[in-house]
């Protein structure tokens, strides 16, 4: 994966680096999710449904790495972890609202030829 300095560097499109940060399967159901609050993994997992444990924690990562999310980890056993949007992530859940309306109105319109 790139860092934010090398895309930075490579004079990339920033609408295509912003697309790259949220592809993935899971990730916009993530975002949807931990809009709600902090989360657990394991609460993805129920609330998800059908994601692998192994790929949700790779996505949780990737996205905490490009400053999405935040992860906070307690030292106690059992080991517990709790992700959190950053600001950047409450700033893409104010577009991804935009994306959800401009949904509704795309479905309207092949629902309706």
């Amino acid at each position: 994966m790139k860092t934010k300095q090398a895309a930075i560097e490579q004079k990339v499109c920033p609408l295509e680096f912003a697309v790259n940060a949220i592809s993935g399967k899971w990730k916009i159901p993530i975002v949807w999710q931990i809009n709600e609050g902090k989360k657990r993994p394991s609460e993805f997992l129920k609330g998800i449904g059908k994601v692998d444990r192994r790929v949700l924690n790779q996505q949780l990562k990737e996205m905490e790495q490009s400053g999405i999310l935040s992860k906070v980890s307690f030292p106690e056993l059992p080991p517990r972890v709790e992700y959190s949007l950053t600001p950047l992530g409450k700033e893409l859940v104010k577009v991804l609202w935009q994306l959800n309306s401009w949904g509704e109105l795309f479905l309207k319109e092949n629902n309706d030829s």
